[in-house]
């Protein structure tokens, strides 16, 4: 039993987590972590990232059912155009809403909502929903969980690299530019998967 559980721990831990650190939500952490306040912005992520595993292994296997891969495309298009209008607004808001941005409970929560969005539907979950199965509801749960939170973390720390090394204005444009990148690759995988088809590591996620 010990053993059993160890070995679903460690391939969960390792295909979910290997697979979340080359995915756009990945990048977008980064970029969110990179305009200030790493904790909360580290807090709203793992938040989002447990609340999506939880989903897999609790009600995610049914909602695929439900919804059908038509429908988990266009949960993953909505995502994506979240982010391109996020994008929009971080670009367009008055030089005085620059501190209000940058306040620590904006960044937790502007990073929960978005990961969580981003990762509905996304292929960690499917995942982890089709690792259940295989190793049972908690391992996939605390494997997942654990290897997300740990790639948050990964994500925040190097996004607060970026903030300290770059000049203000170009570190926004940067943001602005994966913001989009992201969200567009988003919206073109949730209505056309096949488009990636020789892109593998773009469809991940």
């Amino acid at each position: 039993m010990t053993g059993s559980f160890l070995t679903g721990f460690v391939v969960v831990f390792a295909v979910v987590g290997g697979l979340e650190l080359v995915d756009r939500t990945s990048l977008t952490l980064i970029a969110m972590a990179a305009r200030g306040h790493p904790g909360p912005t580290w807090v709203g992520g793992a938040t989002a990232f447990l609340l999506t595993t939880g989903l897999a292994v609790t009600i995610g296997a049914a909602l695929a059912d439900a919804l059908g891969p038509g429908r988990i495309g266009l949960l993953r298009a909505g995502g994506g155009a979240f982010l391109i209008g996020y994008a929009i607004w971080f670009y367009l808001r008055p030089e005085e809403d620059v501190e209000i941005a940058r306040h620590a409970r904006s960044a937790l929560f502007a990073a929960l909502a978005t990961i969580f969005l981003l990762e509905l539907g996304d292929t960690t979950m499917i995942f982890e929903i089709v690792f259940v199965s295989t190793y049972g509801p908690w391992v996939v749960f605390a494997a997942g969980g654990s290897a997300l939170v740990l790639v948050a973390a990964w994500d925040v720390k190097l996004g607060e690299r970026l903030g300290t090394r770059l000049p203000a204005r170009q570190l926004n444009r940067a943001i602005v530019v994966v913001l989009l990148i992201v969200g567009a690759t988003t919206i073109a995988y949730g209505l056309d998967p096949g488009l990636f088809s020789s892109f593998p590591a773009l469809a991940v996620g």
